[in-house]
């Protein structure tokens, strides 16, 4: 009966939105014990691999650059700047070198799209990629309500506010939420900003299987589902495929990754959450302030 219910979360997963999925799979292994665990984190490991390929039809090469220089600039300043701080805060908290490094990911470029890019290349395990999703889960779904109330406090205009929404704010979806919220301006400039940062995740991801590929003298194992990811998306850019096979990769990639945030939620264990405690809850909270503040003194 356990397996017949835990099969249909698994397939109803790919209706809801990845938090929703992820949170739902923690919720189940803090109630029940998991009848595949096994099988679990290996169906993850590929299915979130498919994902991340079908995001990259998602985006458009030109579109990502066509933001302007002081765009580009900013993303260029907090993207290392988030990683090198969060891995220095990390350390200094005692926060595992990987466990870092995902939340760091996630708050520099897109949320949870970035650390299922990352997690395979550094080799995380289901218990970190999990812990780091809920952390940036948590901050982005709080930033969505918190920005536009601070942005009319603070009397931003629409060009300032889009492009604050688009540097501080994790993940793609809430960013545009924020940013439309507060004006067709601000929510053009917050989506083109935010295309730029993203793309980060390619360099990122080549930058990771350098740093954690390696163990003495065991050269990195190639991460073929990162060219893929390429490949998806310059085809996206440069062939006209057509828009209603875009769409359905696009809801397909967003299904599986739905339906891998929930394997990996019911694999994270009561013992692995009292191991960790609230130290990665503090890291992101730490550069999620960090990164929000610093953007606005910047464009104020």
């Amino acid at each position: 009966m356990l397996r017949l219910f835990f099969l249909v979360l698994f397939f109803t997963a790919a209706l809801v939105s990845p938090a929703a999925a992820l949170f739902t799979g923690i919720i189940f292994a803090l109630v029940f014990k998991h009848p595949y665990l096994t099988l679990s984190k290996k169906v993850s490991k590929y299915l979130l691999q498919v994902a991340v390929v079908g995001l990259g039809f998602g985006m458009n090469l030109h579109q990502s650059l066509e933001a302007g220089r002081e765009g580009m600039l900013f993303t260029i300043v907090s993207v290392a700047g988030v990683m090198l701080v969060g891995c220095l805060i990390g350390r200094r908290l005692n926060v595992s070198k990987k466990l870092a490094y995902l939340i760091s990911s996630g708050t520099a470029i897109c949320g949870g799209s970035a650390i299922a890019a990352i997690a395979p290349v550094v080799d995380a395990d289901d218990n970190e990629t999990s812990v780091s999703l809920a952390v940036v889960f948590t901050l982005n779904a709080l930033a969505l309500f918190v920005f536009p109330p601070v942005g009319h406090l603070l009397n931003m205009t629409q060009q300032q506010f889009g492009l604050w929404a688009a540097m501080a704010i994790h993940d793609t979806s809430s960013v545009v939420g924020a940013g439309a919220s507060y004006g067709a301006e601000a929510l053009a400039v917050a989506t083109t900003v935010k295309l730029t940062r993203a793309l980060w995740i390619i360099p990122l991801s080549l930058v990771s299987m350098f740093l954690f590929g390696k163990s003495g003298s065991r050269k990195a194992p190639i991460q073929w589902f990162i060219l893929f990811f390429i490949v998806a998306m310059l085809a996206n850019t440069y062939l006209s495929i057509p828009r209603p096979l875009l769409d359905m990769i696009s809801l397909g990639s967003h299904m599986f990754l739905s339906m891998t945030l929930f394997l990996i939620g019911s694999s994270l264990s009561v013992s692995t959450i009292k191991a960790v405690g609230l130290k990665p809850v503090l890291l992101g909270v730490i550069l999620w302030i960090l990164i929000s503040f610093v953007v606005l003194i910047v464009i104020l």
